[in-house]
């Protein structure tokens, strides 16, 4: 497609400029981190600033309600989420049965359904079932779809309305470091929303320590990084498990003393339904990916041996099967490898079982790599794509004295010259994810509860909950840069202005009566005002008194551009029982194209070309 350079140079510059980070705490107890110093910014631009960065986009009023309170004021209650009352948010989710019923529970009375038909003896035909066979097979097979769209709507739904956005920031922040992928296996979605709602959001600005421990437990990563499989190789030592059930030996797993079983089931047949799902041998992927992604970094001075013992002091840290009446986490003894473990120059000494786990997470959670990597990570997400060493360094130097406290590394990010500089000031790229919901914001959308939006998301390249591999969606603008994807953005705002985003109207938002009866240039101030912080480039601004994006009215005339879709649900995301079948030659589904959509005029307009800018 032949797009003018210069446009697309001046959209990418816009969009991609990656740069460097007022004022934190005047105390004498504040941590190293904290500096004080002018801040770049206009007030106008700082009050954008952190409506762009610590939250996914401000609302109608929202601008006027920090002038009120003050940006520093507003920064210091979102570092407190558990003082802001957040009832609407928990109103909205409590029709969600995915959010309220603990993942045994889910997996029981919904079961995978390829699993259901397969023990109900259909093996794929289900012309073999009974009726009341059939009819639990489809209530297995609603029960599956409805979670998995509870699982990604309310991804969208809680961004959208939660009145702790930096909250919500911090969790999406550490769902993508700890990422999980749905569609790991059929167990995989029954955990999710446990895994976003009791381990990570009320971790978020807590310890790092707490946070990592509770990943290490959680169904959901221990499943999706394999360490529910992982157990001491033949030629180790076992940890023989004490108390009921507590014959272990070589090759056993184990039923850990006082562990309550279902009425009629026995240490012995708890076991046999743990061996059901066993592989033998040690797995590294979960002890590797925790120093690689979770901790240290790539560079963050581990060998592979560490790696290795860092697997083997994690055996036995597994997941109860639904069928030992819960699902949760349990430590097998009996599979723990029990020899003693050189960790990062630490001794674990032999014989001991939980506790080496525990211990090696106290060991990479204060390690000095830890804190450059995740201090690295806050910066890069909240200032600049490259932020500079010595921002990185003062908010390393917060983790290692308050001990990984995640509240106060943010606090001194985030109040930092390098927070408010011109330089950072619209420097980062939204992702996808991020355009979506900060448009339904921007127009005071109602929460969506199908799962059309978060196709939405979907269509424009981040599945929720569908990386697959556990380095988790680019963090860096670069990686969501190209001709295809700012067309697709604009192609959304135009989708946006059509009133195709579901509880969002383009001429019917909050503010917009006053615009509708205006002259051109003065609805064009206001939904500049409005949508865009207030300040656009001359090119943003002559595209919106003119009605037309060049770029799209070229791409309009290429067979080959990139163009939005809203898409069908993902085969790869579903259930196999749930999948929609295809004949043989057609492939698999594709998406559904938007189709041709109205000519836009007025207000609608302007709404899409703004949505669709580079400054949104």
């Amino acid at each position: 497609m032949h797009v003018p350079i210069r446009l697309i140079a001046v959209t990418l510059a816009v969009l991609g400029a990656a740069c460097h980070g007022s004022t934190g705490p005047r105390t004498a107890a504040a941590p190293s981190g904290y500096t004080s110093g002018p801040r770049e910014q206009t007030a106008d631009q700082q009050v954008a600033h952190v409506l762009s960065r610590l939250t996914f986009g401000a609302r109608p009023g929202d601008v006027q309600r920090i002038h009120e309170v003050g940006v520093d004021a507003w920064i210091d209650s979102q570092l407190r989420p558990a003082n802001i009352d957040d009832s609407r948010s928990e109103q909205f989710f409590g029709s969600y049965e995915t959010y309220s019923t603990a993942a045994g529970e889910l997996q029981r009375k919904y079961p995978p359904p390829a699993q259901l038909r397969n023990r109900l003896g259909a093996r794929g035909d289900s012309s073999k079932l009974s009726a009341s066979d059939s009819a639990m097979l489809m209530e297995a097979t609603a029960g599956v779809r409805r979670m998995t769209t509870e699982i990604q709507s309310g991804r969208v739904a809680r961004a959208l309305l939660s009145e702790r956005q930096l909250q919500e920031v911090m969790t999406d922040f550490w769902l993508n470091h700890f990422t999980v992928y749905i569609q790991k296996n059929p167990q995989e979605r029954y955990h999710i929303a446990e895994y976003e709602n009791q381990t990570i959001r009320p971790n978020a600005l807590g310890s790092f320590r707490t946070l990592l421990g509770a990943v290490a437990k959680s169904p959901a990563m221990l499943i999706y990084l394999d360490n529910a499989l992982s157990q001491a190789d033949s030629n180790r030592p076992r940890l023989v498990a004490a108390g009921r059930g507590g014959r272990g030996g070589r090759g056993g797993l184990g039923v850990r003393a006082g562990q309550r079983l279902p009425a009629g089931m026995t240490p012995e047949m708890a076991q046999q339904a743990l061996a059901k799902r066993r592989v033998q041998g040690l797995n590294e992927n979960y002890g590797r990916e925790l120093l690689e992604l979770h901790t240290l970094g790539v560079d963050g001075g581990y060998t592979q041996q560490d790696v290795i013992n860092v697997a083997r002091a994690l055996t036995g840290w597994t997941v109860q099967p639904p069928a030992l009446g819960g699902g949760g986490f349990m430590f097998a003894p009996a599979v723990h490898d029990a020899g003693e473990k050189v960790v990062l120059g630490h001794t674990l000494k032999a014989g001991r079982g939980i506790e080496d786990g525990e211990e090696v997470l106290d060991i990479v959670a204060r390690h000095p790599s830890t804190a450059r990597y995740i201090a690295f990570k806050l910066a890069r997400r909240f200032v600049s794509d490259t932020p500079s060493p010595a921002l990185v360094e003062r908010a390393a130097a917060v983790f290692r004295q308050t001990d990984g406290d995640i509240r106060e590394v943010v606090r001194a990010i985030i109040t930092s010259p390098e927070f408010f500089s011109h330089s950072a000031y619209r420097s980062k790229v939204k992702s996808p994810f991020e355009v979506v919901v900060s448009a339904a914001r921007a127009l005071g959308a109602i929460p969506d509860p199908t799962i059309r939006t978060a196709q939405l998301v979907s269509s424009l390249g981040q599945p929720i909950y569908g990386h697959q591999s556990p380095n988790g969606w680019p963090e860096t603008g670069n990686e969501w840069l190209n001709t295809g994807a700012i067309l697709n953005r604009i192609n959304f705002g135009t989708m946006v202005g059509a009133n195709r985003l579901p509880g969002a109207s383009s001429t019917n938002w909050p503010g917009a009566d006053r615009l509708r009866a205006l002259p051109l240039e003065q609805q064009v101030d206001g939904v500049i005002a409005a949508l865009l912080g207030g300040d656009v480039s001359v090119d943003t601004r002559s595209i919106l008194l003119s009605g037309e994006n060049p770029m799209l009215k070229l791409a309009a005339s290429d067979s080959t551009a990139a163009r939005v879709v809203v898409a069908s649900p993902d085969p790869a995301m579903m259930d196999p029982a749930v999948r929609p079948r295809v004949a043989p030659g057609q492939g698999p589904p594709r998406a559904i194209a938007a189709g041709p959509l109205p000519a836009l005029t007025g207000l609608a307009q302007l709404v899409g070309l703004a949505i669709g800018s580079p400054e949104f």
